[in-house]
């Protein structure tokens, strides 16, 4: 049975909780956290423990239109790319111990 993933409100509910605040000042803390990685984004945001944000460029590049078909080309553009911690991978996807080769 799949969870639903948690929505703002959830969020909010839990820090608010789990800090012993409003949920008032819970929301006001995750919009200025959110309004702050937008901002530093462009010069890398790291969130200790979750990651990092930074900026990519693509290259230009030959595409094609899945509705004709036709090629197309595709222009150069900066983005936005999210890198996870080894830690946050660690703690989603444990690593799982090798087992050691038994000796003949």
């Amino acid at each position: 049975m799949a969870t639903k993933p948690m929505t703002k409100g959830d969020i909010v509910d839990h820090l608010a909780k789990k800090i012993g605040t409003t949920k008032k000042v819970a929301n006001q803390f995750l919009d200025e956290f959110v309004q702050l990685s937008y901002k530093e984004a462009k010069k890398d945001f790291t969130i200790p423990g979750l990651g990092k944000l930074t900026v990519a460029s693509r290259k230009k590049r030959i595409g094609r239109n899945p509705a004709t078909g036709e090629k197309m080309v595709i222009p150069a553009k900066k983005v936005v790319k999210f890198k996870v911690s080894k830690q946050v991978q660690n703690a989603v996807f444990p690593v799982k111990a090798v087992p050691k080769k038994k000796k003949k």
